[in-house]
């Protein structure tokens, strides 16, 4: 798969191109580009991708935009898996805000991506002030594929209602909508080695979600090993608070040093919270360990 992060000069193989967000490539996302992938193959195209970085709410208005459901990485993680051959990262800024939805389709899709078919979600808006529609793309004469909403328990599937589930704890609903369990992935690197200290070592996953859709003590899943984590700013620990993944992996002690893993987020144990010792915490990761251990011999037996 290859990866753009800026719209070519040299001219493009004609494709069929979905355009979207993709923020947690949840079960309406994973349609789209299903259908992508069907379009391509049927119109002899290259199955093409366009997506924002940042999301363009971050742009605006970053004090409120809503937390990242997966990382640039991870949405481009599963387009390579999905079949996806070019993946175009439309870096958003000042000045792309400022493209108007004439020039958006004219001079970016039609003659720079040499996009024959187009594939968005039916309330998709583009262009300066989100001017544009798929009223649009069907008046400039565009092969255009709009797909409907996907709905569960008769309500849209939806980043928003995704993120819902997760800060309320409801990681079987948020497993529903995005179709697997909602995970994080990233690089193991070194850490202050506090865990190893009160006897439970931990993988100390790099975080690229400066604000996490959860936050808490799970039991969780580290690429198919049972394990506990803790992701959020380690309140107990003096120092300035510091966004951390900690994942202690049970009955293992292999290096994960340097590695790439993800993180499965399968139940909720409990809040982060603030203990008046290290003692005290030390205590209460033992008992989440114990209930990590109950989750796994209940829910999935060995």
């Amino acid at each position: 798969m290859q990866v753009f992060r800026h719209i070519p000069d040299s001219l493009q193989p004609p494709c069929a191109l979905a355009i979207g967000n993709f923020d947690g490539m949840h079960s309406g996302h994973q349609a789209l580009i299903n259908q992508l992938i069907q379009t391509a193959e049927t119109l002899n195209l290259t199955a093409a991708v366009m997506t924002f970085e940042p999301h363009p709410r971050e742009f605006f208005t970053p004090e409120s935009a809503p937390a990242r459901l997966c990382s640039l990485r991870e949405k481009l993680e599963y387009f390579a898996k999905t079949g996806v051959e070019r993946v175009y990262v439309c870096r958003f800024n000042r000045r792309f805000a400022k493209v108007t939805a004439e020039e958006f389709m004219q001079t970016i899709l039609r003659e720079a991506l040499h996009a024959e078919a187009i594939l968005v979600g039916e309330d998709f808006r583009f262009g300066a002030m989100r001017a544009g529609s798929v009223v649009d793309f069907v008046e400039k004469k565009f092969n255009l594929i709009s797909l409907p909403q996907v709905s569960l328990a008769n309500a849209r599937v939806s980043s928003t209602r995704v993120r819902s589930a997760l800060a309320a704890g409801n990681l079987q609903e948020a497993a529903l909508l995005l179709g697997r369990p909602y995970s994080i992935s990233g690089k193991v690197v070194h850490g202050a080695k506090r865990g190893r200290q009160l006897g439970f070592p931990t993988a100390n996953v790099h975080m690229r979600h400066e604000r996490p859709a959860l936050t808490g003590v799970y039991a969780v899943k580290l690429d198919g090993l049972n394990a506990v984590a803790n992701l959020g700013v380690r309140p107990t620990i003096a120092g300035v608070p510091k966004l951390s993944l900690e994942v202690h992996v049970l009955d293992f002690n292999a290096d994960l040093y340097g590695k790439h893993v993800h993180v499965e987020f399968l139940h909720k144990i409990r809040d982060e919270m603030k203990f008046e010792s290290l003692e005290a915490l030390k205590a209460q990761i033992a008992a989440d360990v114990v209930a990590a251990r109950d989750f796994f011999n209940t829910v999935i037996p060995a």
